[in-house]
């Protein structure tokens, strides 16, 4: 069962929160219970380890690497 509650935030980020969960399809609502489920640790680690891995999916190195170069010390 959900329970409302109140929260305060500038008026300028929940505005840009907004837009931003549009347009990742989803709801605050949903985004600040994922947040307070990690929050509260009742998320297990493999759904924490995807969670931190989409969140570097963005990231890349800009280059493609020899195996001799990944292996470099």
């Amino acid at each position: 069962m959900y329970k409302n509650i109140t929260l305060s935030a500038d008026e300028n980020m929940i505005s840009f929160a907004r837009s931003k969960a549009d347009q990742e399809k989803t709801s605050l609502n949903k985004l600040f219970r994922e947040w307070l489920s990690r929050y509260t640790g009742r998320e297990n680690i493999a759904e924490r380890y995807d969670s931190i891995m989409e969140d570097f999916s963005s990231v890349t190195s800009g280059n493609t690497f020899t195996r001799d170069e990944m292996n470099e010390r």
